[in-house]
């Protein structure tokens, strides 16, 4: 059974997957980041901007010299070239964008704005999530590359995107659940979204690019089950690695077990926790979720890895937000080698 479409706006359409299933890097893609507001030209642009564009839309990967941006008469323009060029060149030496998406996500990479990352995360997991027919897991996968705004009243663990909240809070729009939301770091107004469960799921499809639903991620809420297969897939993807991923309740940490953040505030917690062997309780209260990752095949883990869980955490910051930083897991597994 074929899944709806969903994510279009990750562009996917617009790239081609080469033998081996990655995403090979096309010259529509490149037109549609040309397009972007930030470098589309506008009325009072100069002549060697509006040249620049429709050069670079005839043949995309045309080379730039940096004398040739120095002409550009606007400095926001110019530095924009600068970082979008500098973004397409590493996925042109790369060849795919899975490929440029771990040179970039590397030490000594270029400097690029978040926003690129986020939306390379978005355009690798709708391949990833392909044949994915539960809206729970891919409402879940939105966590890869969209930040969250998390509200804990109530005994709940409730995630709405950050942007649509924001955007609802400052319009005023009319709804109930988003006071709530909306107390997370934005203005207290109302916001009309809908908490997505297994009974209205299918609401999902409709919805996919608006990213205007929310999801309670309680211990033992489909949605935080359904981040854990988007973790194992996300793995499995890049790393052709087979993992196990499973949450947990409780955190029953040991001196020697690794843990890996899946984003700076769990980063900050566990480093603290791994310093003075024992948990911070100060921090405790911002764990959103907590994992264990386990590998069938033990031999792909370093030495000091083998025979022991894995532990992953999430983790909003102080301000109530979740930013998830899936590079992480990807940097920091403790394997031997990759494919």
């Amino acid at each position: 059974m074929t899944s709806p479409e969903f994510w279009r706006s990750a562009g996917q359409h617009l790239l081609e997957r080469n033998e081996s299933g990655w995403l090979a890097l096309t010259p529509d893609f490149l037109r549609a980041y040309y397009t972007r507001p930030e470098i589309h030209p506008i009325d009072d642009s100069c002549a060697v901007e509006v040249k620049l564009f429709e050069d670079l839309m005839a043949d995309p990967f045309r080379q730039v010299e940096p004398a040739q941006l120095e002409l550009l008469a606007d400095d926001d323009v110019r530095d924009n070239y600068r970082f979008l060029l500098g973004f397409r060149d590493v996925l042109s030496a790369a060849g795919t964008l899975e490929a440029g998406y771990l040179k970039l996500v590397r030490p000594g990479a270029p400097r690029i704005p978040p926003l690129f990352l986020d939306q390379l995360v978005h355009v690798i997991l709708r391949k990833v999530l392909t044949d994915v027919s539960d809206p729970i897991r891919l409402r879940a996968g939105e966590l890869f590359f969209r930040e969250q705004n998390v509200n804990t009243e109530n005994d709940r663990i409730m995630l709405a995107d950050r942007e649509i909240v924001e955007m609802y809070s400052d319009t005023g729009a009319a709804g109930g659940l988003g006071r709530l939301l909306a107390q997370s770091g934005t203005a207290a107004r109302s916001v009309e979204l809908d908490v997505l469960d297994e009974e209205n799921k299918s609401i999902y499809w409709e919805r996919s690019d608006r990213f205007d639903t929310v999801i309670d991620f309680r211990f033992g809420q489909p949605a935080v089950d359904a981040i854990a297969r988007v973790i194992e897939s996300w793995i499995g993807h890049f790393l052709s690695v087979e993992t196990r991923v499973a949450p947990k309740k409780a955190f029953d940490y040991e001196p020697g077990n690794y843990v890996l953040g899946l984003d700076r505030a769990a980063s900050e917690i566990f480093n603290a926790l791994v310093e003075n062997q024992e948990f911070p309780i100060d921090m405790g209260e911002n764990i959103v979720a907590l994992f264990t990752l386990q590998l069938p095949d033990q031999s792909v883990l370093v030495e000091q890895a083998r025979g022991q869980p894995i532990y992953l955490g999430l983790a909003k910051g102080n301000d109530g937000r979740l930013k998830m930083k899936p590079q992480n897991i990807l940097v920091n597994l403790p394997i031997t080698q990759t494919s």
